[in-house]
């Protein structure tokens, strides 16, 4: 094997013709809730360094966790969207491992008492760009559980943001104590070559999913939702599971993909040259694509689980769970099915609402009365512009589905027409209020008061004799001359039908 600092690779082609690869992914996902897992501290994103603190998140002498109800009901709910079982009663337990970033150096977790296991989720896989058809593929979950997250380090002074080579270090406890639920998947086989696409598919059918319960931002790049993957290769679908290196902290769609395909390439390229692959955790590296090393992977033993003794067991209310899953609401996939039905949308046409972000909002727009196929117009067509110009997501921009909706129903009203609608869209962008204020203020409404629009049609005629003797010949498409010509004397207020149909009244009774 070659030493450099880029290692040797089998073509990724090649390696899952010889190879067949199972991958795992264990997702963790932090929940939405106001406070920590167990303590009162807050959990907003973004605040000053070690300022949403308290005695139990820094790990203080005589500190005593309480368990977060809204959490323990967010992993239920979760555990039911994902068609897993529910606990009758689970605990948690401590897990002993060095963490520079948890101060009371254990992490509060549950072992082998999960709230939820024993689950599944379907994921549709696209077609590729290769030509290969879209297929659906189940995923099996092994288990949810409740946990804590760890702080933050920041490593100062060296080239790469990591320990080694860093003049010294700053921890963040902020984090420290976030509610976390880790889902865990059984080993994925039967991808074959498209294993990557599945392991992309599932973390974004599990974002969806986490999504519509509202239980989690789901922000991949803020955190919030990281996923580690598990990679290994076997000689065939009959041999026995390979032995797994577990890339951690893989923070986008992209990159889950690239990660188990760089791995499959990596790991084929050690087998073939007569080597072993470790047991290993790896680190990610977005920029150049690789991984590297970590450090030897532990095992559940290395941890020393013991039952968390300061925490009571947790029992849920069978009737109470029954509850939460009747609440539950529609899965993703089915809801998109639904909409595209109902909304008349091609495959092509639901992708690219996908892709845009704009599902959620162009469903609500269309709620508040807009039209399908206006709201997607101004969702993906203005305002997804918009949204690329001010280099922002269209859920940030500053306008919601009800000016939208609003501005559709000028449009239909005939009070708007499509040159001034995009004029007020920008300014209710710009924070000038609704569309209706807007149309008020600046007196942007069509002209469609006939005295008004008279006398623009005398003026275009007059200016343009041929025109009109054009249109006294029969040549009723000339019209459009001097429909042009009023609309741009208006600056685009007028009612362009209507000054039609003037244009032929005036030519037609020779004035």
């Amino acid at each position: 094997m070659s030493t450099s600092s880029t290692p040797d690779l089998v073509a990724y082609d090649d390696a899952v013709a010889r190879f067949d690869p199972v991958v795992g992914l264990e997702v963790h996902v932090e929940l939405n809730t106001a406070t920590k897992m167990f303590s009162p501290a807050p959990t907003e994103f973004g605040a000053e360094p070690n300022t949403q603190v308290d005695p139990t998140s820094l790990g203080l002498p005589g500190s005593m966790p309480v368990l977060n109800a809204k959490a323990v009901e967010s992993a239920i709910r979760m555990g039911l969207a994902l068609n897993c079982s529910i606990a009758a009663e689970c605990r948690f337990a401590r897990k002993n491992y060095f963490y520079p970033d948890m101060p009371k150096n254990f992490q509060t977790s549950q072992y082998d008492e999960p709230i939820a296991f024993d689950g599944w989720l379907d994921v549709d896989v696209p077609a590729n760009e290769a030509g290969e058809p879209a297929f659906t593929h189940r995923v099996e979950i092994e288990r949810a559980h409740m946990e804590e997250d760890t702080g933050k380090s920041s490593h100062v002074g060296g080239a790469t943001g990591r320990i080694h080579g860093a003049e010294y270090s700053l921890v963040d406890y902020n984090r420290a104590g976030i509610p976390l639920i880790e889902i865990v998947t059984r080993p994925i086989t039967g991808a074959g070559p498209r294993v990557g696409e599945v392991a992309r598919a599932y973390v974004a059918t599990l974002r969806d999913l986490l999504k519509g319960l509202d239980v989690s931002d789901v922000k991949m790049e803020q955190g919030s939702m990281r996923c580690d993957v598990n990679l290994s290769l076997r000689d065939s679908p009959e041999s026995r599971l390979g032995t797994r290196t577990e890339t951690k902290n893989v923070n986008s769609l992209r990159s889950v993909e690239r990660a188990v395909r760089y791995e499959v390439s990596r790991q084929a390229a050690v087998l073939l040259d007569g080597g072993s692959v470790l047991q290993e955790t790896r680190h990610w590296h977005e920029d150049t694509g690789l991984t590297t090393s970590g450090r030897i992977k532990s095992d559940a033993d290395d941890y020393r689980y013991f039952p968390e003794p300061d925490l009571v067991p947790v029992a849920p209310d069978p009737a109470w769970v029954e509850e939460l899953r009747a609440a539950l609401p529609e899965p993703p996939a089915a809801r998109r099915r639904r909409l595209q039905g109902e909304w008349g949308l091609t495959d092509l046409d639901m992708r690219d609402l996908l892709n845009a972000g704009a599902l959620d909002l162009v469903e609500a727009t269309v709620v508040l009365g807009a039209p399908p196929a206006a709201a997607r117009k101004w969702w993906t067509g203005e305002l997804g512009r918009a949204a690329n110009t001010r280099g922002t997501s269209l859920e940030e921009l500053p306008v919601t589905p009800a000016q939208v909706a609003q501005l559709q129903a000028l449009v239909d009203g005939g009070k708007l027409n499509d040159k001034l609608a995009r004029q007020v869209l920008e300014h209710v962008l710009d924070g000038e209020g609704d569309p209706q204020q807007v149309v008020d203020a600046r007196g942007l409404a069509v002209v469609s008061d006939d005295g008004a629009l008279l006398a623009a049609v005398d003026e275009a005629l007059a200016a343009n004799p041929d025109v009109a003797g054009k249109i006294r010949d029969g040549k009723v498409q000339a019209a459009g001359a001097i429909v042009g010509a009023v609309m741009k004397a208006t600056r685009g207020s007028a009612d362009a039908a209507r000054v039609r149909e003037l244009v032929l009244e005036r030519v037609a009774s020779g004035a």
